[in-house]
């Protein structure tokens, strides 16, 4: 598979209330769950997709930029999706377009993402 600009990936879930109790216990504040998903575990999802969809595995994070917008709703569906902008392959480059929406199609984080691919040409 070569990557291309407009490749895309995305990534559906639903956080529960149950998740919320299990962050808060990893996370160990022994405080209230929250009352929105928490912005590390919607920069998980893109996370997931950047090493294991697109551009894959070997893929390495240097930089991400996140703009939340309203709270993400729990008990919801919430789509992270990601999308090649530009491609740099004598740096071994890619930079990504980063949306996490839900079901209703309200954006509620963007930004970028670039990545580093050994063999962008490749993949």
């Amino acid at each position: 598979m070569t990557l291309k600009l407009g490749d895309r990936a995305n990534v559906t879930r639903i956080f529960t209330s149950g998740d919320m109790d299990q962050f808060c216990a990893i996370a160990g504040t022994g405080t209230k769950p929250p009352g929105a998903v928490p912005g590390p575990l919607i920069g998980g999802l893109f996370s997931y997709l950047l090493g294991v969809e697109l551009p894959g595995r070997g893929t390495n994070y240097l930089k991400q930029d996140l703009e939340f917008l309203p709270p993400a709703p729990i008990e919801e569906e919430l789509t992270a999706s990601v999308k090649v902008t530009r491609i740099r392959p004598d740096k071994h480059l890619v930079d990504l377009k980063t949306i996490c929406q839900t079901a209703s199609g309200e954006i509620i984080c963007r930004g970028r993402a670039l990545v580093y691919v050994e063999d962008v040409g490749k993949l």
